[in-house]
């Protein structure tokens, strides 16, 4: 069966850290999908418009939301980083395929769950966990996001102010190279387990972020830390 095609609408594109932009497109109005979700855009080549390639961007957005968002990883010399900081304008059009993927949270289980991910790692997870406690998800949710330095940080107001509103949402930042006074944990994302989430042993984890961080948490879920395999949800981006 063909991947759906559609044309999408550029509102908007922002940096938003160190290494991060922002995108922003209409969404078309028989788009639908599930959160954790990922899309393909047409990304051409820069000297090139008619030389397109393929890249893989998780859907940030809830399903509820009007548009669709996403956060795209600059990566120099890459050709979508190339395209997002040169040539993307709001306004423009660019062909998207999707939805794909299988990475979801099941909402059925009957623990709490943590979500462990280093910078734009984040995107499918702020469309789970919107999506889940607009719709009444009763359990605990820890998300703990790791990045170099506050540089590097991101939706740190956002995500304060849902934690905000549901009081089963709980949210912990962690940096490896901090700057100057910073107060909060230090170190990578799995040091922040132990201390930031006592009962990280009887968790799900869903886990997206750098292949070496995925990697590491993936060894230590499943020996250290004695998860279970059906307990343990995992998606890499290079």
């Amino acid at each position: 069966m063909p991947i759906p095609a559609y044309t999408v609408h550029c509102t908007g594109n922002e940096r938003i850290a160190a290494s991060v932009h922002e995108l922003r497109f209409r969404r078309p109005a028989d788009f639908n999908f599930a959160p954790g979700q990922f899309v393909l855009f047409s990304v051409p080549l820069s000297t090139d418009a008619a030389d397109l390639q393929p890249r893989a961007y998780s859907i940030a957005s809830a399903p509820e939301e009007a548009d669709l968002r996403f956060v795209i990883k600059l990566k120099e010399g890459g050709r979508a980083s190339t395209w997002v900081e040169q040539q993307l304008r709001q306004g423009a059009d660019v062909q998207m395929q999707g939805p794909l993927g299988m990475f979801c949270f099941d909402t059925q289980w009957p623990g709490n769950a943590l979500f462990l991910c280093t910078g734009a790692g984040i995107a499918p997870f702020r469309s789970m966990i919107l999506h889940a406690l607009q719709a009444g998800y009763p359990r605990r949710i820890d998300l703990v996001m790791g990045c170099p330095t506050q540089r590097h940080l991101f939706w740190q107001g956002e995500l304060a102010a849902l934690a905000q509103q549901y009081p089963q949402f709980h949210f912990h930042t962690i940096l490896s190279e901090p700057e100057g006074e910073w107060q909060g944990m230090r170190g990578f994302v799995q040091d922040a387990v132990p201390t930031a989430v006592p009962d990280y042993r009887e968790r799900s984890i869903y886990v997206c972020g750098n292949p070496f961080m995925t990697g590491v948490v993936k060894d230590l879920a499943l020996s250290a830390w004695g998860i279970p395999k059906e307990r343990f949800h995992m998606e890499g981006y290079i």
